[in-house]
């Protein structure tokens, strides 16, 4: 940020702290579990076989009952498996109550008692649709942004807040609607933040404004900028104008300036070297005659002057 720029101060919200955060859920491999799991169903299948070269009839109903335990226990077990891709997690609930985040990808155990809800940690982006305000002066522009995130903390995500991802859509256009209000499409004054001319530091404060906003629900803001921003229709065309005006006002004054320049060396030139002695009249007629040929927007029509100086 330059030095001449007023600090970008973020008038931030205040959220609720988040009565919930993520840590580890209690996980093994799952590939010991889906063996152990594979043995018991095989057992199960074998004593209900067992059963039927069995003549007494107590002992064929007690290995068949003890075979559909077994495979029921075993199912029951292979029930708490996990496949987590890379990129996603697993939030692991028993009875309504949070017990921890599966994030280690691959072939996971939990308690299969308990509940696991996927949900994704990869990088996202949001654009808005094209929004139309008042900016600071009150005159109605056009404006949109995109913002890149992911999720920071499954636990927050999921519980803080009703949807993640239609929270952050929301609370993302909240803040550009903000800040679009809090500064014009373009600064009057020399030294003001406008949109249009300070677009670094205006999206500095819309990332920080963000952040303030979805931290709640456990999400990470990694960039925001605005991809569209424009005077409405209706005045597009006073406010072109207004944008060419300024711009010839400003290429006249830079034309003025270079032939005070040029119109200062010349004399100093011609003093210098004692070419013509120049007195304030005739000073005053070349520096008049200069500024006409040098700030004319036509080109100069010679007059030979056959007479003196004075004539």
């Amino acid at each position: 940020m330059s030095a001449h720029q007023p600090q970008v101060t973020a008038d931030v919200p205040e959220m609720p702290a988040p009565r919930v955060r993520e840590f580890a859920a209690h996980s093994i491999g799952g590939g010991l579990a889906l063996l152990l799991g594979l043995v018991g169903l095989l057992a199960g299948a074998g004593l209900i076989a067992a059963a039927t070269a069995v003549d007494a009839t107590g002992a064929k109903a007690g290995l068949i009952i003890g075979g559909i335990l077994v495979a029921l226990a075993a199912f029951l077990a292979m029930c708490g498996l996990n496949m987590v891709a890379p990129g996603e997690a697993r939030v692991v609930q028993l009875f309504g109550r949070y017990r921890g985040t599966i994030r280690q990808d691959g072939l996971r155990w939990v308690n299969p008692l308990t509940s696991r809800t996927k949900i994704s940690t990869r990088v996202r982006n949001h654009e808005t649709a094209v929004l139309k305000v008042n900016d600071a002066y009150g005159n109605p522009i056009e404006l949109a942004a995109v913002v890149v995130w992911r999720v920071e903390d499954t636990a927050q995500a999921t519980f803080e807040v009703d949807d993640y991802i239609e929270f952050v859509s929301t609370q993302t256009e909240a803040a550009v609607r903000h800040i679009a209000i809090e500064y014009p499409y373009d600064a009057h004054e020399e030294d003001g933040l406008s949109l249009r001319g300070n677009a670094e530091e205006i999206t500095e404060k819309l990332a920080v404004e963000l952040h303030a906003r979805v931290e709640a629900a456990g999400v990470q803001i990694i960039e925001s900028r605005f991809t569209h921003l424009a005077y409405a229709p209706e005045i597009a065309s006073a406010m072109l104008q207004r944008q060419q005006a300024g711009a010839v006002v400003a290429a006249r004054r830079q034309i003025v300036d270079g032939a005070v320049g040029m119109v200062e060396a010349a004399i100093a030139r011609i003093t210098e070297r004692d070419i013509v002695e120049l007195d304030s009249e005739r000073k005053a007629t070349m520096v008049s005659n200069l500024m006409v040929v040098l700030c004319g927007d036509r080109a100069a029509q010679p007059v030979l002057n056959t007479g003196s100086l004075y004539q």
